[in-house]
């Protein structure tokens, strides 16, 4: 399974797979872009995400001599174009590499009317504050929720 995702630009898990195509069958208006592969299936553990995948096949890393043009953004950029996406959520990785990549495409489909996110980010259940590092507990402290 994890072999035919990496050579696929984009995935879905409700799919039937043959060797030359990749059906889809969830919903049209949700696109997930990730890094590689294998974050699709975590993804899909989850259970939580009903919409389409966006495989990059890396992220952009200027001292790996990786570049936007070594990913598949173009092929992101042009699927976005054919399709009616009202939401893309860019799921990289807290890295400086996923972090940059999202950047990246923050900008390039800045002015469009899609609704563009990014994966929350916080405290792990079961972690205990004080072994937390200071990134992690200010974007967990940023991106607090009123109760209800």
């Amino acid at each position: 399974r994890a072999s035919f995702l990496s050579s696929c630009c984009l995935a879905t898990s409700s799919a039937f797979f043959s060797s030359s195509a990749f059906f889809f069958f969830k919903g049209d208006t949700l696109l997930c872009v990730v890094e590689e592969p294998l974050d699709v299936l975590a993804i899909e553990r989850s259970q939580a995400f009903n919409g389409r995948y966006h495989v990059l096949h890396g992220a952009i890393s200027p001292v790996e001599g990786v570049g936007p043009e070594d990913l598949k953004i173009e092929e992101l950029l042009a699927r976005i174009a054919r399709n009616d996406f009202q939401e893309i959520i860019l799921a990289t990785n807290p890295t400086l590499e996923g972090e940059s990549t999202a950047l990246y495409l923050q900008r390039r489909l800045a002015g469009s009317d899609i609704r563009l996110t990014r994966l929350a980010r916080g405290l792990p259940v079961g972690g205990d504050l004080e072994y937390t590092d200071e990134i992690t507990l200010g974007r967990a402290l940023e991106g607090r929720q009123e109760l209800t």
